[in-house]
């Protein structure tokens, strides 16, 4: 292979062109400079090679999310992290092709890297993404960014290249309104809001996600739909925060309340019964 020095704006165009709607670049040094995540999980550990890690992402619809936990939001789900793994492997042999050693590693459901139950969390794109630049992790454990709030999901593609960083994110996007605690139907998120992050029982977090896949309604994203941060929100004109925490009780009174036709209407497709939803048809 004839080594080709690739730019930064031709890796992000070349990323573009194969789907992703997110890129950005993470030296490792950022790992042990920053120290949020245990050594453990460095991309060093994984591979001794890699030199700057780039993350890719693509968006989930506010609207499908919305009607969560739903046979359609599980195919969302599905749809973009299969499209996320096949892009970062693409990128990978794309880098590689032209002679700078690359990996992809392929999408998780873990927010932090640090699950042991799932063999599959062993590097947390959500830090990567912090690492590179795309947003800061909120309360809820997600990647916030400006665009799409946490509605959006992440892989990575190691590479032995050096390459500049992207800046970080500064700001704090998330403004703590506790709004994913409250709505946790798994009462996984605990801590009072002077926590920069809440305190994630996986267990409980598990358990609820593994009663949805039995109903083919995983997975919850209850915590991701109900947070206020995004332009998204703007662009589909979804602001009533209010409509979450009330639905509950208004569809129990009434499952025809014309507020939730949508949401109930797409819940009424696909899935098997949940118990204890009463914004379903049975």
């Amino acid at each position: 292979m004839t080594q080709i020095e690739l730019t930064k704006a031709g890796i992000v165009s070349q990323a573009r062109s194969l789907g992703a709607e997110f890129v950005g670049f993470a030296p490792v040094g950022r790992w042990e400079e920053h120290g949020d995540v245990p050594a453990a999980f460095h991309p060093h550990r994984f591979w001794a090679g890699a030199k700057t890690v780039i993350v890719l992402g693509a968006p989930l619809w506010l609207p499908i999310m919305e009607a969560a936990p739903s046979v359609l939001g599980r195919e969302q789900s599905i749809v973009t992290n299969d499209l996320l793994d096949e892009v970062a492997y693409r990128l990978a042999v794309w880098l590689n092709r032209s002679g700078q050693p690359a990996v992809n590693i392929s999408h998780d459901g873990d927010e932090e890297g640090i699950r042991r139950e799932d063999p599959a969390t062993i590097f947390s794109h959500v830090w990567a993404g912090q690492y590179a630049g795309l947003g800061n992790v909120g309360k809820n454990h997600a990647l916030l960014t400006q665009e799409y709030g946490p509605r959006l999901h992440l892989a990575s593609v190691f590479t032995a290249q050096e390459l500049d960083g992207d800046a970080l994110i500064e700001e704090d996007l998330c403004n703590h309104c506790l709004r994913c605690q409250k709505i946790c139907p798994a009462r996984a998120l605990l801590g009072d809001q002077d926590r920069k992050y809440a305190k994630l029982d996986q267990a409980a977090c598990l358990n609820y996600d593994k009663r949805l896949q039995r109903a083919f309604r995983e997975p919850c994203g209850a915590c991701l739909k109900v947070c206020p941060v995004g332009e998204d929100r703007k662009l589909f004109q979804s602001n009533n925060f209010q409509k979450y925490f009330e639905e509950r009780k208004i569809l129990a009174k009434n499952p025809a309340a014309e507020e939730y036709r949508d949401w109930v209407h797409i819940r009424s497709y696909g899935s098997l019964p949940l118990e204890g939803d009463p914004g379903q048809t049975l």
